[in-house]
């Protein structure tokens, strides 16, 4: 690091998350020989050491910078922020330095240097934005995920109108959460027609009033939340919510803990204008028979001819027994119905 002498002494505060649902902790960068070291400021104890060729910078011609070490594998783990301009522009020189030297043997090795930095750059374009929202919603705690959840159903709302929450119905839908979908999760009723639940972020579980109407009861209501359960941990809505978010929104996740204000602007009515996909019969057949109701009411509910849904009809658990306890009483189904009432 000869040519660089002017930079083996700078040192600059940055923000370092080691690993995966880690918080920041301020550090002191400093260029060493082709690496960087990450120093805790209180105690000087060294933290970490980059290989300074293997560094890539997540966000190129953003501020702060936000580096990470990419060379083996784990840059969606470790992240390093810098508002320095000195110091960023020091490792980004140093960077250039080491590549240029490597570059000059030859032609051949100019192209191929060429291609790699391309295909760096490509990397970081196309793969680290997708990646680091992989990541967020992986490690996103349960009050996160509310809050992203809550989010989402308020954005929903805009098209929907607000949640009905008349007569006695809230303390229905509470019950009715905890005995079909279990501790922590939440039903919300929507003015309008959903064909089917829909299951946000923070385990909200969206149901339109058409859920209640009609030739709807107890247990088509039941087989609606349980299949979206389903499909819920198939796809995963926190990372549908946070991939239409997109990545800046995702970093100030990361590094803040909260999802800026407006990130999710538009993604309710995305989430409406979507059919609600139907779960395997299998799984559906598996949650009747844990909760005890019968699939023939959700099954005539989505077909009631049968013939689409003749699987779930045969199958049904309690088709020679009877079911336990129903799930609620006449009168809590009533008070259900009428939850969007608006006197």
């Amino acid at each position: 690091m000869t040519a660089l002498t002017e930079y083996e002494r700078l040192e600059a505060a940055g923000s370092w998350r080691e690993g995966p649902g880690e918080r920041l902790r301020e550090v002191i960068v400093s260029v060493g020989d082709a690496t960087l070291i990450l120093t805790d400021p209180k105690s000087d104890t060294p933290l970490s050491h980059w290989s300074l060729p293997a560094v890539i910078r997540l966000n190129p011609g953003e501020s702060p910078a936000l580096f990470a070490p990419q060379a083996d594998g784990a840059g969606d783990d470790e992240v390093l922020e810098i508002d320095d301009a000195v110091m960023v522009d020091a490792i980004e020189r140093v960077h250039r330095a080491i590549e240029s030297r490597r570059a000059h043997p030859g032609r051949l090795r100019g192209g191929l240097t060429l291609l790699a930095v391309v295909a760096m750059l490509a990397v970081a374009i196309l793969w680290v934005p997708g990646a680091l929202v992989r990541h967020a919603a992986r490690i996103a705690p349960p009050a996160q995920s509310l809050q992203i959840g809550k989010m989402a159903l308020a954005d929903v709302m805009r098209s929907t109108g607000l949640a009905c929450a008349h007569g006695q119905g809230p303390l229905v839908t509470d019950h009715l959460a905890r005995r079909v979908l279990g501790e922590g999760a939440t039903i919300v009723v929507l003015p309008a027609d959903l064909n089917g639940a829909r299951q946000l972020p923070g385990r909200i579980f969206a149901v339109g009033q058409d859920s209640l109407a009609g030739s709807a009861s107890t247990e088509s209501l039941a087989g609606e939340l349980l299949a979206a359960g389903i499909v819920a941990g198939e796809t995963d809505p926190v990372y549908g919510a946070l991939d239409y978010a997109g990545f800046r929104p995702v970093m100030s996740l990361l590094t803040g803990g909260d999802l800026p204000a407006g990130s999710l602007d538009g993604y309710g009515q995305i989430l409406l204008s979507q059919p609600v996909q139907r779960a395997a019969d299998s799984s559906l057949l598996s949650a009747f028979t844990e909760v005890g109701i019968s699939s023939v009411p959700y099954a005539r509910r989505l077909d009631p001819s049968g013939e689409a849904t003749l699987g779930l009809i045969e199958a049904d658990p309690f088709r020679t027994t009877n079911p336990p306890a129903p799930l609620l009483s006449d009168e809590q189904w009533q008070a259900l119905t009428q939850i969007c009432e608006t006197s």
